[in-house]
């Protein structure tokens, strides 16, 4: 039996599953910020002590950069506690025998969309997560390319607005459009709005049950029900994203770009806007710039590209 498990910013998954990479179990748990690393490493040793056997190989995506080689943690830029974890002996002090494998979560979703994913079909592939964080992962023939560690392609932490000499803080891609930042965007935009704004009345509807957080979730309805400030703001994402993938498309170029994470939920309309924007920033010799396609296993990703992990480990 193989064991993949998704470590994020606001979510915990553990999946069984068998060789041919099919999830045929599954744990899911919400993080809790506060309380760190150590509220997750209590979640995932309980579940490890439900599986009905031991694993023989783990693979565990993981939020943030991570040594691959020894499956040390860097750090986490969402959750406490992780910096310079051992999470992979960790994991073998707890399964006996099993190999583990640890990466980066974005490295480990491409990995899923190029074996199991919409990315079957291409030689390399350039998969970018949008979610709570924004990260990315790049696989050249079903391997994930590795740089220096601890870690490669991290799209979100480019800079739009760059850091002065002053030590004035400038703005990144992950600042700008990463789930928590949208939503934020739209809280601040919400006393602006009309009142018949149909994203405003979705969000203060949630508001008013004590749901703050994931107001982007209200943008694709909104869209659909042609409410302009949702509009506005899917091209605005689409707009930065775009400019951050033209950096990717002119270092990799590669045959497409697979947009994962729950962001990448807005669909259609959010594709639209990054394939609509995309070719302003990149060279002429490069046109047209690669396929923009959506992820195909959804939140799905990472777990079924950590149970492609532990068949290679």
């Amino acid at each position: 039996m193989n064991l993949g498990i998704e470590i994020g910013g606001t979510k915990l998954q553990v999946v069984t599953g068998d060789e041919d990479g099919q999830i045929d179990r599954r744990f899911r748990y919400v993080v809790d910020p506060q309380q760190g690393a150590t509220g997750i490493l209590t979640q995932l040793e309980a579940t490890l002590s439900q599986l009905s056997e031991p694993p023989t190989s783990i693979g565990v995506g993981f939020g943030g950069p991570v040594d691959w080689q020894t499956g040390r943690i860097a750090t986490s830029h969402q959750i406490g506690g992780w910096s310079g974890f051992d999470l992979a002996g960790w994991l073998r002090e707890r399964v006996s025998g099993a190999i583990v494998r640890v990466e980066n979560d974005a490295n480990v979703a491409a990995l899923g969309e190029a074996c199991k994913g919409v990315g079957t079909g291409f030689t390399n592939l350039f998969y970018v997560t949008l979610g709570s964080g924004i990260g990315g992962g790049m696989v050249i023939n079903r391997q994930i390319y590795h740089g220096a560690t601890p870690g490669e392609a991290e799209i979100g932490h480019l800079w739009l607005i760059p850091p002065n000499e002053s030590g004035a803080s400038g703005q990144t891609i992950e600042q700008t459009i990463s789930g928590w930042a949208v939503d934020k965007q739209i809280r601040d935009l919400l006393p602006q709005l009309p009142a018949d704004s149909v994203l405003k009345t979705s969000v203060l509807a949630a508001h008013a049950t004590g749901s703050i957080g994931g107001e982007a979730r209200f943008l694709h309805p909104a869209y659909e029900a042609s409410d302009p400030v949702a509009r506005m703001l899917i091209e605005q994402i689409g707009s930065v994203a775009a400019l951050g993938l033209s950096h990717v498309v002119h270092l990799f170029h590669p045959e497409a770009i697979v947009l994962g994470g729950g962001l990448s939920l807005i669909g259609e309309p959010l594709r639209a806007a990054i394939r609509q924007a995309l070719p302003r920033f990149v060279m002429k010799a490069f046109q047209p710039p690669p396929l923009i396609l959506l992820a195909k296993l959804g939140e799905d990703a990472v777990p079924v590209g950590a149970l492609q992990l532990a068949k290679l480990a």
